[in-house]
C-alpha cells in the first residue's frame, strides 16, 4: 500500500511548541493553536484525517511560564492552569470586537454563535437538520475536536488513536475574518482539489433498473432535445440484485446483470462515444460473495479458502483487503465501463479498529487510487468529517421531494463552506416521497445550475423521473434552457474551480464571509455567493397564484448589481424583495464582474473546450477575469500546455483588453442600451471596428450592448474594445416589463387599470409620489411589490 502514502507534513516546527508533562500547545499561526492533553504524557505527531500539515511558518508569540502558563500573540491570550483541561483552567481571550460582552473561549463550553458546518447526510431529512459546527463563529473563535479521528501511518495505511485519556483540539481565533480562517483551515487540512472539467456539466442519475439500449436511447433523447450531458450515473441495478444467485439483499454487487446489460463493455464504449463519463454505484458493506466474477481472483490474492464458498467480508482495516478491493475488484470493473465510483456507504463509522471509519477509508483510498496514471481523480461519496473536502464530490443523500427540502439546500450548501466542504452534490429535483409539482422541480433545476454540481436524480417510481419533456410545456422549456445554461457556464466554472483550489476559497460562500460586520448578511441564509462574481438569491417558495411570480427577500451588498438573466439594475446596500416569473431566477453580478461563457446556445456533451466565447461584462468598476483551458478537454485532445486567457476592464478608460486564442469572441455589456458614438474595436493593434458586429438588445431580451469581434488569427490575439471614458450602466425604462407583468396578473381588470394609471403617471409625477399612490391602493404586496421592485431598483430612475 506504499503507493497510497498521503503527502503530508504532520510534525510541527519544534519552536512552535510549548509543552509540559501532560500538555502540549502548538502555535500554528498567530490565530490558530493546537492544544493537547495526555494522561500518560504521550502526544500524537502523525497526520490525522483533519490535520495533515502542522509544519507552518513560525508565528510571533510570547510565553509566560510560571505556576500557570500564558501564551500571547497579536490576536489572542491563552491562560492555562496546567491541570487537565477545564472551562475554568483553560481560557483564551481574543482582541476581536465581535460581541458587545466580549466573552472569552473556555474549553468544553458550547457556543450558540457558531455559524455551522455540515452534516454527514440528508437521508431521512425533510427540511432542516443539525449542521454541526464549523470554524466560523460570530463570537470570533471556534474549536475542532480531533481527539477521536483516524490517523495516517505514513506508510500508505491508517491507524487508530492510542487508548487512554487524551484531548486533541484546534482553536481558530480569527474573529470575523472568515476568509483568513478558511485559508488557515486549508493550510492545516490540505487544499481542496480541483475537479475534472466534465464534473461541472449535467449529470443524469436515477435509481432505476435500466435496460442497456434503454439507457443509451435516453442519452440520445437528451441530445435530440439539444440538452447537453456530461456524466452518466448508473445506480445499483447495474449489478446482480434480485437474481437467484445472489445470497443476500442485493445492495452489494460486483457482477454486471447481463439481463439488463448484455454487453457492458459495448455499453460503456457507446457512452464514451457520446462523450459521457460513467460512474457506478457501490454499496460495499456485504463483501464479495462466491457468485461474483472476481471472487476467485480476490480469494487467491487474499489466501481465502473457497471450498465452502464463504464470502470475503468487507474489511477496510486490512491493508491487503483494501489492496485487492481497489486493484482487483474495482480495476476489473473499470476496464469494462467505469470512470469513477459512487461510494455509497450508509453503515455508520464503525469497524474492527476503534476510530477507523469505513467511510473515511473508502473516500481516502478510492480518491488516491483515482489519481493513478496522471488522471484528475474524482469520487462521489458522503461527508465523513473535517478534512473530507480533500475527496470531492459529496453526495448529500436521498432528498425528499418537498419545498422544505429545496428551501434548506442553498443554506446547507453555503454553510458547508464553514468547514471547508465546497463540492456538495444534491439530488436535484428530489429523490423520494412528496408529490408531483412541476414548479418545485423547475425551481430545483434552477438552483442546481447555480450549485457546485448539477446532478438530476429520482427514485424508481415511474412518476418521478426528471427528463424535462415529461413535465408541462412551460416547465419543460425552462428546465431545458437552464440545463443548456449550465454547460454554457462551464468555462467560467472550470476556471473558478482551478482558482478555488489555488486561492483557498470554496465555490459557494455565505454572504457574511464578504460582509462580516453587516448584520443583514446573516439574515438571509439561503442567499449565497456563487464565485466572487455572482450572488444568487434562490426562489424556494411557490409562486403567487394572482401574480404568477415567485419571490425572495434578499440583501443586496454595497455596489450596484445587474441580474445577468434579465438585465435589471439594482442599487446596493439595501434589503428588497425580488420577484421572478418561472422562467427567471435572481443571479446578480456586481459592477466590474466579467463572466466568460460558451457562446453555443446548446453546447455539446462532455464539457469540451468551446470554439466560441461570449463574455459578460458589467461596467461601473474595474474588473479582471481569466479563462483556463486544459488541452485534454479539447474535442481532439492534444499534449500542449494549459492555456490561460486574460480579460480586463478599465472603468476610467472604458476599455476591455483581452489576450485570447484564435477562437470566436463576443462581448455582452449587460444593461448598456446604447452604442457609444466613439466605440472602437482593435485586434492586434489594427482597427477592426467596421468588421465587428455591434448591436443593442432590449427587453424582452436581456438589455445589452453586444460586440461580436471579427475573425482572429491562430495563436494569441489582443482584443481591445473601447466604449469611451467612464461608461455607466443604463437607466432602464421598465414600462414594457410592467405591462407584461400586469397582462399576466390573475386579477380583476379594473385593478389592472388602476395599477397602469400609476405607471403612466410617472411621466408627470416624481417617483415617490407614484410609489405612495401604489401603496395607498391597499392591494396585496404580491400585486404591488413586483411593480415597486422595478420602480425602485435603481435610484437614478427618477421617472420611468
Amino acid at each position: 500500500m506504499d503507493k497510497y502514502t498521503l503527502p503530508s507534513k504532520p510534525q510541527a516546527n519544534p519552536n512552535a511548541i510549548v509543552s509540559g508533562q501532560n500538555y502540549r500547545f502548538t502555535i500554528l499561526t498567530d490565530r490558530l493553536i493546537r492544544y493537547e492533553w495526555a494522561a500518560d504524557g504521550t502526544f500524537e505527531d502523525r497526520a490525522s484525517t483533519f490535520a495533515i500539515n502542522r509544519d507552518l511558518p513560525l508565528p510571533e508569540f510570547k510565553v509566560i511560564n510560571g505556576d500557570s502558563l500564558d501564551i500571547i500573540t497579536k490576536y489572542f491570550h491563552l491562560s492555562y492552569d496546567k491541570n487537565r483541561f477545564s472551562p475554568g483552567g483553560f481560557v483564551v481571550e481574543t482582541n476581536a470586537k465581535t460581541t458587545d460582552w466580549g466573552a472569552p473561549w473556555r474549553f468544553g463550553l458550547p457556543s450558540n454563535l457558531n455559524l455551522g458546518g455540515t452534516a454527514r447526510t440528508l437521508d431521512d431529512v425533510n427540511g432542516r437538520c443539525d449542521m454541526g459546527e464549523g470554524i466560523m463563529s460570530k463570537a470570533g473563535f471556534a474549536a475542532i475536536d480531533d481527539s477521536q479521528s483516524m490517523l495516517f501511518d505514513g506508510k500508505g495505511f491508517v491507524a487508530g488513536r492510542e487508548a487512554g485519556d487524551r484531548i486533541d483540539g484546534y482553536l481558530f481565533c480569527y474573529g470575523r475574518d472568515y476568509k483568513a480562517a478558511i485559508k488557515a483551515f486549508y493550510a492545516v487540512s490540505g487544499k481542496q482539489p480541483s475537479l475534472p472539467r466534465y464534473a461541472l456539466g449535467n449529470w443524469w442519475s436515477r435509481y432505476y433498473a435500466y435496460q442497456q439500449e434503454e439507457y443509451l436511447q435516453l442519452m440520445d433523447n437528451f441530445r435530440a432535445h439539444d440538452i447537453p450531458m456530461s456524466v452518466a450515473v448508473i445506480d445499483m441495478d447495474w449489478h446482480l440484485v434480485a437474481d437467484e444467485k445472489v445470497p443476500h439483499a442485493g445492495w452489494t454487487g460486483y457482477t454486471w446483470d447481463k439481463k439488463l446489460f448484455p454487453d457492458p463493455k459495448a455499453f460503456g464504449d457507446e457512452l464514451h462515444r457520446r462523450n459521457l463519463k460513467i460512474t457506478l454505484n457501490d454499496h460495499p458493506h456485504l463483501g464479495i460473495h462466491s457468485h461474483e466474477e472476481s471472487y476467485e481472483e480476490m480469494a487467491q490474492f487474499l489466501g481465502h479458502e473457497t471450498k465452502d464458498k464463504t464470502p470475503i467480508l468487507f474489511n477496510p482495516t486490512d491493508p491487503k483487503f483494501m489492496d485487492a478491493y481497489l486493484n482487483i475488484l474495482h480495476r476489473n470493473l473499470e476496464k469494462i465501463a467505469c470512470d469513477f465510483w459512487w461510494v455509497d456507504w450508509q453503515q455508520g463509522p464503525y469497524s474492527k479498529v476503534p476510530g477507523i471509519d469505513p467511510l473515511w477509508m473508502l473516500n481516502h483510498f478510492q480518491y488516491l487510487d483515482g489519481a493513478r496514471d496522471g488522471k484528475t481523480p474524482l469520487i462521489f461519496s458522503r461527508y465523513a468529517g473535517p478534512g473530507s473536502h480533500r475527496y470531492p464530490v459529496g453526495f448529500s443523500g436521498d432528498t425528499f421531494v418537498t419545498w422544505e427540502s429545496l428551501e434548506f439546500q442553498p443554506e446547507f450548501t453555503a454553510t458547508a463552506s464553514n468547514i471547508g466542504y465546497g463540492w456538495w452534490s444534491h439530488d436535484i429535483g428530489g429523490h423520494l416521497f412528496g408529490g408531483r409539482d412541476d414548479e418545485l422541480v423547475t425551481r430545483w433545476f434552477q438552483f442546481g445550475v447555480f450549485s457546485p454540481i448539477m446532478r438530476l436524480h429520482s427514485c424508481n417510481s415511474r412518476w418521478m423521473s426528471k427528463e424535462p419533456w415529461l413535465y408541462r410545456g412551460e416547465s419543460e422549456a425552462i428546465m431545458s434552457e437552464f440545463m443548456r445554461l449550465r454547460h454554457r457556464l462551464v468555462p467560467f466554472l472550470y476556471t473558478q474551480n482551478i482558482s478555488c483550489s489555488t486561492e483557498d476559497e470554496p465555490l459557494v460562500q455565505p454572504i457574511y464571509w464578504s460582509y462580516p460586520d453587516n448584520e443583514e448578511a446573516y439574515a438571509y441564509p439561503t442567499q449565497y455567493f456563487f464565485t466572487s462574481e455572482l450572488m444568487v438569491a434562490p426562489i424556494v417558495q411557490p409562486r403567487n397564484k394572482q401574480s404568477n411570480l415567485g419571490a425572495v427577500k434578499a440583501w443586496l451588498p454595497p455596489r450596484r448589481h445587474v441580474d445577468i438573466l434579465n438585465g435589471i439594475v439594482y442599487d446596493g446596500d439595501r434589503e428588497t424583495t425580488l420577484y421572478r416569473g418561472l422562467d427567471e431566477y435572481p443571479v446578480l453580478a456586481h459592477e466590474g464582474s466579467i463572466i466568460p461563457l460558451d457562446a453555443e446556445a446548446a453546447p455539446k456533451n462532455g464539457c469540451t473546450n468551446p470554439t466560441a466565447y461570449e463574455v459578460l461584462v458589467v461596467v461601473g468598476q474595474d474588473g479582471e477575469a481569466s479563462v483556463i483551458e486544459d488541452p485534454k478537454d479539447d474535442e481532439t485532445s492534444s499534449t500542449s500546455d494549459q492555456r490561460k486567457y486574460t480579460i480586463k476592464f478599465d472603468q476610467n478608460d472604458g476599455k476591455v483588453s483581452a489576450t485570447v486564442a484564435g477562437k470566436s469572441w463576443s462581448f455582452r455589456f449587460l444593461a448598456v442600451t446604447s452604442i457609444p458614438k466613439d466605440l472602437r474595436v482593435t485586434i492586434n493593434g489594427a482597427d477592426r471596428t467596421k468588421e465587428a458586429s455591434v448591436k443593442v438588445e432590449i427587453y424582452p431580451k436581456t438589455p445589452s450592448l453586444v460586440v461580436e469581434c471579427p475573425s482572429l488569427s491562430d495563436g494569441d490575439n489582443e482584443i481591445v474594445i473601447e466604449l469611451g471614458a467612464n461608461p455607466q450602466l443604463s437607466v432602464m425604462d421598465h414600462k414594457a416589463r410592467i405591462e407584461k407583468l400586469l397582462m399576466d396578473y390573475q386579477i380583476e381588470f379594473k385593478l389592472k387599470d388602476r395599477l397602469w394609471e400609476i405607471v403612466e403617471s410617472l411621466k408627470k409625477h416624481p417617483i415617490n409620489s407614484s410609489i405612495g399612490k401604489l401603496m395607498a391602493l391597499g392591494y396585496d404586496e404580491a400585486i404591488t411589490g413586483p411593480i415597486a421592485e422595478l420602480l425602485l431598483a435603481d435610484s437614478r430612475a427618477v421617472h420611468v
